[in-house]
């Protein structure tokens, strides 16, 4: 099979090749959980499970790894928290929870790796001074 992607930044299509023959892997910046799911956040995460599933049938379920993060932590989050009178943390997981729910009433699968922002906040501003250091 031969897949072909659109390339944003050419406006072309071109053939798919994995950087490592032996791995694909994708990312998607999923939700921020401020609030119950919406179209903007659903229709992202079906077009990633259909194309995680085309490229495992085509690559082997193994060498295909799939992540998507959960935003936890951002102004909207905060909004919500504060208006409802609870913790940030209490927003978050309500609707990742909904989140979860919701998309795989939809028949979305699960991706592999499913990161929340929280954890990852030491490297996320390392990089961060990374970029402004670098100008």
């Amino acid at each position: 099979m031969a897949l072909h992607l659109h390339n944003s930044l050419t406006r072309r299509s071109e053939p798919f090749t994995p950087l490592d023959p032996g791995r694909v892997t994708m990312y998607l910046c999923g939700p921020t959980v401020y609030s119950y799911v919406h179209i903007g956040n659903a229709r992202p995460a079906v077009v990633f499970d259909l194309l995680a599933r085309l490229l495992r049938r085509e690559y082997g379920r193994g060498h295909v790894i799939y992540a998507r993060n959960i935003t936890d932590v951002d102004d909207k989050i905060n909004a919500a928290a504060q208006a409802a009178g609870v913790p940030i943390a209490t927003i978050s997981a309500r609707y990742a929870d909904a989140w979860r729910e919701d998309i795989a009433r939809l028949g979305v699968a699960a991706p592999d790796v499913e990161p929340c922002a929280t954890a990852h906040i030491a490297p996320i501003l390392a990089m961060c001074q990374r970029l402004i250091d670098s100008g």
